[in-house]
C-alpha cells in the first residue's frame, strides 16, 4: 500500500484535534505528522510530541532552506508549518501522515500532496458551540478567543474545497464518519 496523507482541517475548537487522536488509536496505518510552529508552548504540551517549538528566527531559516511543505503565519508573529522531513520520516516506516492543520495549511497541504491525500473540513455545530468550546479550554484571554473565532468565520468560507466535510455536532457519530471515511480513502488504490 502506498504510503498516503490524510488532512484535517477545521475553525479552532470545532474538534479535529479529538478526532485525529480518535483516528491514530483506531487505524495503525496512520502516524501524526508533528506541526512546527513560533507561539508559546502551552502548560500541557511537550516539544517534539505536539509541535516543534521554534523561534521566529529559527522557523524563518527553516522557510529559506525550503524545508517545509506549506507554512502559514496563522496570526500574527506566529508561524506553523509542516517539515518535508517530517512526512518523509513517516512515510519510511511504510504509514500514511495524518495532519491536524488550520485552513490555509490544509489547502496547501492538498494541493502539494494530490491525489495521495484525502482533506477533511469538520464543521462545528455552531458559532455559539465554537465559543463555548473555546471558553472551557481556559488556555487564552477573551482577545485571542474572540481573534479565533473572527478567523472561524473566514475559514468557513472555503469547507467546499476540501474532499469531505463531517459535522461534529455529536462526538461519537463524528468519529464513526471520521473512521469510515478514512479507511476506505486508505484501501483505495
Amino acid at each position: 500500500m502506498e504510503p498516503k496523507a490524510i488532512i484535517f482541517t477545521a475553525p479552532s475548537g470545532a474538534g479535529k484535534t479529538t478526532l485525529v487522536r480518535d483516528l491514530l488509536e483506531q487505524i495503525p496505518d496512520l502516524q501524526f505528522s508533528i506541526s512546527a510552529c513560533t507561539r508559546e508552548r502551552r502548560s500541557n504540551e511537550v516539544d517534539g510530541r505536539d509541535y516543534y517549538f521554534m523561534s521566529p528566527e529559527a522557523f524563518r531559516n527553516k522557510v529559506q532552506e525550503g524545508a517545509f511543505a506549506e507554512w502559514e503565519e496563522v496570526y500574527p508573529g506566529n508561524f506553523y508549518g509542516t517539515l518535508k522531513q517530517e512526512v518523509e520520516r513517516i512515510w519510511a516506516l511504510g504509514k500514511s501522515v495524518i495532519f491536524d492543520v488550520d485552513v490555509q495549511g490544509a489547502l496547501t497541504l492538498k494541493k502539494y500532496f494530490g491525489s495521495r491525500a484525502l482533506s477533511v473540513f469538520i464543521d462545528p455545530p455552531s458559532a455559539d458551540t465554537l465559543k463555548e468550546r473555546l471558553e472551557s479550554r481556559a488556555t487564552e484571554s477573551p482577545e485571542k478567543i474572540a481573534m479565533r473565532l473572527k478567523k472561524a468565520g473566514e475559514e468557513l468560507q472555503y469547507a467546499n474545497a476540501f474532499d469531505a466535510r463531517i459535522l461534529n455536532s455529536n462526538l461519537e457519530i463524528a468519529k464513526e464518519s471520521s473512521r469510515r471515511l478514512v479507511r476506505a480513502f486508505l484501501l483505495k488504490p
